[in-house]
């Protein structure tokens, strides 16, 4: 445990590991180090600091895609305890996260798990929510989208919210819509209603477009949110990176375990219900050079759970890669690895979670770097994969 606490010249060094330092034979105190240092915080926008990786909330209310049900909720205030006592402060949300009835759903959910968070006051008070409200075609003027801003604020309970993001772009059906929903991050911005703004969906010409408007009026554009991953990582996504990188906009990775097929968790034989299912039929097939590649870094970095062993695999003499004999059994390793590349690209990921587990696995990607060796080898492997990540229909060129 200890080499993980040498600094390397590699961008990607290893940093001190959130662990417990003393030997289990020791009569000494255990001393718990945290999950990253308080330099190892990432800017966002004039004002903010953030933890190196966010949580997202997508499924906090969406019965269609993610099973969610009312009862899970007692469960949710204590991944997002968890996740505020592990140093996690950056929240994302949206308005129109929640199916049917429960439409908003994870905000409220979000307001009244801050309201009743028993932690340190600091820790509460440096909570950021970055949520994203909806260009519904009814949303055609700045006050109308002002007025979706302060009724995401009634259901997150707090007076500012942190970035208000416009969660896609009207450019390619209803270009003079575009125009009015900017000028509503504008209003947002300057009535004090957010302390920054953000895009999500954005692709590169769009983004310096709106980049140029928002700056003629004094409005920084802090974040670009798109999804980026080993799985979607392609030219499109990277072209978008660049111009986020040379604006000074931070770009926040959603969907860093493409959906959860970067988790280990699901097979051909094991696919997840509901219409995930039948993405991932098509796509994990092709997958077992990147996941291979995953899980052997996370057993040389020893981020695997104590199931995972040599006899989990078969070498195959006619085969140039390792065979599963039960695909994979440990998640957790293929979460942290994945999830540490988006770090290491410069990107503050934003993994869902639902349950106590996940939310573990996931903070189990904190506290370390990848080596420049180590990403580009995932990126080698993830070119090998036959199957991409489709890209979302709402992202723009």
């Amino acid at each position: 445990m200890l080499k993980e606490a040498k600094m390397a010249s590699s961008p990607c060094c290893l940093l001190p590991t959130a662990a417990l330092f003393n030997s289990p034979n020791s009569n000494s105190t255990l001393v718990k180090l945290p999950r990253f240092w308080p330099w190892q915080k990432v800017k966002l926008g004039p004002s903010m600091s953030v933890s190196p990786m966010g949580f997202g909330t997508w499924a906090w209310g969406n019965k269609l895609l993610w099973g969610y049900q009312e009862s899970m909720d007692s469960e949710l205030q204590r991944v997002f305890n968890l996740a505020v006592d592990n140093g996690i402060n950056l929240f994302d949300t949206a308005d129109s996260y929640g199916t049917g009835r429960l439409n908003g759903q994870s905000e409220k959910l979000l307001g009244k798990f801050i309201a009743e968070y028993n932690g340190q006051n600091r820790a509460r008070d440096n909570i950021v929510i970055a949520t994203k409200l909806a260009a519904y075609p009814w949303r055609l003027t700045p006050g109308q989208f002002v007025a979706a801003c302060r009724s995401s604020l009634d259901r997150l309970q707090i007076e500012q919210i942190g970035i208000g993001q416009l969660h896609w772009s009207t450019a390619n059906y209803a270009p003079l819509q575009e125009k009015a929903l900017w000028d509503g991050l504008v209003a947002m911005y300057e009535k004090g209603l957010v302390r920054a703004v953000g895009v999500s969906n954005y692709g590169p010409k769009q983004l310096v477009k709106i980049n140029n408007y928002l700056s003629d009026r004094g409005v920084p554009l802090c974040s670009a949110q798109v999804q980026f991953s080993l799985l979607s990582a392609g030219e499109a996504q990277m072209e978008i990176k660049n111009v986020c990188d040379s604006l000074g906009i931070r770009l926040i990775s959603y969907s860093p375990l493409g959906l959860g097929m970067l988790t280990g968790k699901y097979s051909p034989e094991n696919l997840p219900s509901g219409p995930r299912g039948l993405l991932f039929r098509k796509i994990l097939p092709g997958l077992q050079p990147l996941l291979f590649t995953l899980i052997g870094i996370a057993r040389r970095r020893r981020k695997t759970i104590p199931q995972v062993c040599a006899s989990d695999f078969l070498w195959d003499t006619n085969a140039t890669s390792l065979q599963p004999i039960k695909f994979y059994s440990s998640s957790s390793s293929c979460c942290k690895v994945a999830i540490n590349w988006c770090i290491c690209k410069g990107t503050i990921p934003i993994p869902g979670v639902k349950t106590i587990e996940q939310a573990q696995e996931n903070l189990g990607a904190l506290g370390w770097r990848l080596s420049s060796d180590e990403v580009l080898e995932l990126e080698s492997a993830a070119r090998s994969s036959p199957q991409k990540m489709i890209q979302n229909i709402f992202q723009t060129s």
